[in-house]
């Protein structure tokens, strides 16, 4: 077998593959040998077809098959002898075995790029220091007195006004006939000014009376998250069945009970400082991770194999997919489709990976290496991450050999990280936070 490799790119070559006609016609005399002990031909007695007559009827399927195992044989031979570190699948446009002179066919494959000594050390990194304030807390119980806020009907007899709570019977029409997107929904809450269905929805509310009857008329903008009604105008025959309020209860220590893991105010508010404090340590974590990507691919230049991108590419949409289905909608009710988002994420795609490979040219020129502690200690991590036994984690990651790689990669690189940061200086620096605006 000969092979001779073709440049496309720094990162994307043609591996010219050619199997000498000797090897080719072993091949196929194998391949007619074996189907003539198996071939059923009507006139002939089994093993005793003659092959021109086999080559008559199924030559072009021997063709094909012996074209087949010739590339499943060669082509990974031809990548352990050009050693070249071959990332994604090779793309093949293989002919057909012609049963003439040598065969031959090309293979495009993508491979890491040769990536040059990082110069990490002694980066300027500057380390935001957030503290967590009293009104941060108060803002978060606040939240958590919406959650255990308790709808009354409202005693007073007047008309639905802006930001009441309002109980309502709906259906849309399309022309005259209901339209399937806003079929008849009883007893459906909403506040008036939030605009669950539309604004212009809820202030025609406005007004309304316990019992009265009113047909709505509204016009959906066509960037309206719902495709299926963007751009159309419905009439909506709405009955107001009652109008809400809001009772919320004293923040005390019954409070703290009532959300079932606390004693008292003051354990709840600790718990809340807790979770505020780890969630700015990461915050904090993320900042420098950026400092140090953005000082270190200044530096390193280099091209990106598109499969490599495609692949992280894939996650992306993936993750935007899980998010949009965790809220109860998907990429059509948003309007969405693969091929915009993957054009959005593009970018955001190379930058990952090169931060991937960036990483692991450090790991490399470093000698970074995991040992069974880290290995332990990571485990742990991931089950007081997810919550879960650590034996459970354990089991996920030891029953394929690809999910311990992966846990591997990325301990390895949150080594090269801790590792970069070790070689450089720090300014901690404290913030100021901007205050923020918990509404009503």
């Amino acid at each position: 077998m000969q092979v001779t490799v073709e440049d496309l790119s720094a990162v994307k070559k043609v591996l010219h593959i050619e199997i000498p006609e000797k090897h080719v016609v072993s091949e196929l005399d194998n391949a007619y040998r074996d189907l003539k002990k198996n071939a059923k031909v009507k006139g002939f007695r089994p093993g005793k077809t003659p092959r021109s007559v086999l080559e008559r009827l199924y030559k072009k399927d021997v063709y094909a098959d012996v074209s087949s195992k010739l590339i499943q044989d060669s082509l990974v031979d031809a990548i352990k002898e050009t050693d070249l570190k071959i990332v994604g699948r090779p793309k093949l446009e293989p002919p057909i075995v012609d049963g003439k002179g040598p065969y031959k066919y090309d293979a495009t494959v993508e491979i890491e790029p040769e990536i040059e000594d990082v110069d990490f050390k002694g980066l300027t990194l500057k380390k935001n220091l957030y503290k967590v304030s009293a009104e941060e807390i108060d803002a978060q119980l606040k939240m958590l007195q919406k959650n255990l806020a308790q709808q009354k009907t409202l005693e007073e007899d007047r008309p639905a006004q802006e930001r009441d709570f309002v109980l309502i019977d709906y259906e849309g029409f399309k022309d005259g006939k209901p339209f399937p997107e806003t079929q008849k929904t009883e007893n459906f809450t909403l506040k008036i000014g939030d605009g669950p269905i539309l604004k212009e929805f809820d202030e025609q509310l406005i007004g309304m009376s316990t019992g009265e009857i009113r047909e709505v008329k509204v016009h959906f903008p066509k960037d309206y998250f719902n495709n299926k009604i963007a751009g159309l105008e419905i009439t909506f025959n709405v009955k107001l069945n009652g109008i809400r309020e809001v009772v919320l209860p004293a923040i005390d220590d019954e409070f703290a009970r009532d959300l079932g893991k606390y004693e008292t105010l003051k354990q709840l508010k600790d718990e809340i400082r807790n979770n505020l404090t780890k969630g700015y340590e990461k915050r904090s974590e993320q900042e420098v991770q950026e400092q140090i990507f953005d000082a270190l691919l200044k530096q390193t230049n280099f091209e990106v194999p598109d499969s490599m991108v495609d692949v992280e590419l894939e996650g992306l949409i993936d993750d935007a997919g899980k998010t949009l289905a965790y809220h109860g909608t998907s990429f059509e009710e948003r309007g969405l489709t693969k091929e915009g988002l993957a054009e959005k994420y593009r970018d955001t795609a190379v930058r990952q990976v090169r931060r991937h490979l960036i990483l692991k040219k450090i790991i490399e020129q470093e000698k970074l290496a995991l040992s069974d502690e880290d290995l332990e200690n990571g485990y742990k991590d991931m089950a007081i991450a997810f919550n879960r036994p650590l034996e459970e984690i354990k089991n996920f990651y030891e029953q394929k050999d690809s999910n311990i790689e992966f846990l591997k990669i990325s301990l390895l690189e949150k080594k090269a990280l801790k590792f970069i940061i070790e070689n450089s200086s720090q300014e901690i620096v404290e913030p100021e936070l901007e205050s923020k605006d918990t509404g009503t």
